[in-house]
């Protein structure tokens, strides 16, 4: 299991546990951060789980598909950090990781 600081639109910060085989988006919304809306459930077609990554973890993530890529390009506060939470599963490998909720749209 691995621990997550997950950091809201107010700048709080806030260390989370995240079981393996969830999604981020999932572990995100199961510990009360209701700014992140997730409204198609983490079927990856809505970007309203749009998150920034600590980059020193972009290299223990899933290759971003064509579908994500599309969706976060219909933001206005997409990055270079950008990812879908829906699209991130939690392994031992993200154990420390921060994630910042994006602004919302």
């Amino acid at each position: 299991m691995a621990k997550v600081t997950v950091i809201s639109r107010n700048g709080e910060g806030r260390e989370v546990e995240a079981e393996n085989g969830l999604s981020l988006m999932e572990v995100i919304r199961d510990n009360g951060f209701d700014e992140l809306l997730a409204l198609c459930g983490g079927c990856c077609s809505c970007a309203t789980c749009h998150v920034h990554i600590d980059p020193a973890f972009s290299d223990r993530l899933p290759k971003m598909s064509a579908d994500e890529d599309d969706l976060l390009d219909s933001t206005d506060h997409r990055n270079e950090t950008s990812r879908l939470s829906c699209q991130i599963p939690v392994s031992d490998a993200l154990d420390g990781l921060t994630v910042t909720i994006a602004p919302e749209d």
